[in-house]
Parts: structure tokens; sequence; C-alpha cells
């Protein structure tokens, strides 16, 4: 991996986890602890981190978490906007559904209305307090260990949550899919909360606007034949479309 490569995972890891330890990064990336001091280094200069002893950190996160804002909620806004519209078609009276954390899942939530008796599971905060005071709509949270630039609960105790839950439809965000990779994240942490949910769901639909596809993150949750519908944005390519349909993956186009 090159060192541009690196950093640009180290930065995607830490816009999800919030920090980041020296000695866990080093043995994530198979590199010695000064290189990973040169990456921390550099990302500084850039203005993108601060570091502290032994680790960094994702600077403006306190101030993202008391707006309870996401780090990556204007990028392709118009895109999610427009899956976030498609999802909402799909869903129907009386569903129990899990909204995962992620700023597309977030759009989805914003426009969520008039869905009679809806049960909503998710392990992101600000979807819990968007839907909270919805009629007609039950959230319930998971637990876990709060993340702060991504507003969601993760870890072992989130995962549990879905032992034994039985839901109509999950709506399962990601950062980058692709045929060798699969599904894959920037962070380790959530891998286990997403397969839960996975398993839990009798339909689970990838939203993932046309940027995702193709890329891949750090961390791979499995193949793509984990997932049942692909709703994205028009501007998917014909290669990528057959990629899927290869995978027997239908593909719901949204402002098509």
């Amino acid at each position: 991996m090159l060192p541009i490569q690196r950093r640009e995972k180290i930065l995607a890891l830490l816009k999800e986890d919030g920090a980041a330890k020296v000695i866990d990064l080093a043995a994530l990336f198979k590199v010695t602890e000064a290189t990973i001091r040169q990456d921390l280094e550099k990302l500084e200069k850039e203005g993108l981190i601060s570091r502290d002893h032994g680790g960094a950190y994702l600077r403006n996160i306190e101030d993202q978490v008391r707006n309870f804002s996401l780090a990556n909620q204007y990028e392709n806004i118009a895109k999610k906007e427009q899956i976030a519209l498609k999802c909402v078609e799909l869903i129907e009276d009386g569903d129990t559904i899990i909204l995962d954390s992620g700023s597309t899942t977030t759009e989805i939530a914003r426009k969520i209305k008039g869905v009679k008796n809806l049960t909503v599971i998710t392990n992101a905060l600000n979807i819990a307090l968007m839907l909270g005071a919805e009629p007609g709509i039950e959230v319930i949270m998971t637990g876990g260990e709060f993340k702060p630039p991504t507003l969601s609960l993760t870890g072992q105790k989130a995962s549990d949550f879905f032992k034994g839950i039985n839901v109509q439809k999950l709506f399962l965000a990601t950062a980058g899919v692709s045929l060798k990779a699969g599904l894959t994240y920037p962070s380790i942490s959530d891998i286990i909360v997403k397969k839960a949910m996975v398993d839990a769901a009798q339909t689970t639909y990838l939203v993932a606007d046309s940027t995702k596809i193709g890329k891949t993150s750090f961390a791979s949750l499995g193949a793509m034949s984990l997932v049942n519908f692909l709703v994205t944005d028009s501007e998917i390519d014909e290669i990528h479309k057959n990629m899927f349909r290869d995978h027997e993956i239908d593909i719901i186009i949204a402002g098509g």
C-alpha cells in the first residue's frame, strides 16, 4: 500500500471512530509505529486531525456531536436524497425495519412521513431523535459503544441486540462495494453489527450512491450476495450494473 493510500484509510477510520492509537494503527496497517507517526504528522499539517500522546483524533469532533451533524452529511447530497425518496416508497404500513447508521440512511429517516404502525430499529442516535416524535413510528435503539463521528452505537453489545430479532427490511449503508472486496467499511468495530443486522432481516436493501460503487474501504463485511437489492442513483454505469446482476441482485434506480 502506498503511503498516500494508507493516510487516506487512516483518515477514513478516524472519521468513523473519532480517534485511534499509534500502536493500534501500526498493527492494523502492518507498518512500524514510526511510519504511523509520520502519517499522522502529515495529516495534522494538512489540518485534518490533531495528534496527542500516543495517537490522534479528528478535528472539530466536539462541534459535530453538539450539532448532531455527520462529517460527510452533504457529500453527494442530491443523490442521497433521491435514494432516500425511493427507499421510503419501499416501506409499508406495519413494517418493522432496521435503519443502519450513515448519511444516506439519515436522509431516509428525514423523509419518512405518514407511515402507520412502523417500527424502526436503529443504532444511530441522530435517526432515533429524528423519528422519535413522529406519529405512528415506534423507535427502538440498540445498546453499544458510542462513536461520535457517526453518532452511532457499535461493538458487541450493539451486535447482540439483534439476536432473536426478525424484521422485514434492512436499509444497509456502505463506504464502498466492489466485486473483489464485497461490502466494505472504514471501521472493523462496525462489521459485527452489520452482520447481525443482515442476519435479522428478511430483505436487505443496500443504499449506496454511484460514487461508492467500485470503491473499497478498509474492512470487509462479506460478499455482495449478502444483499437482495441495490438502491442507487441513475449515474451507475453498465459495467457495475452487470456486476450486481451477475450476483442476482436486483437494482432499483432512484431519480431515473
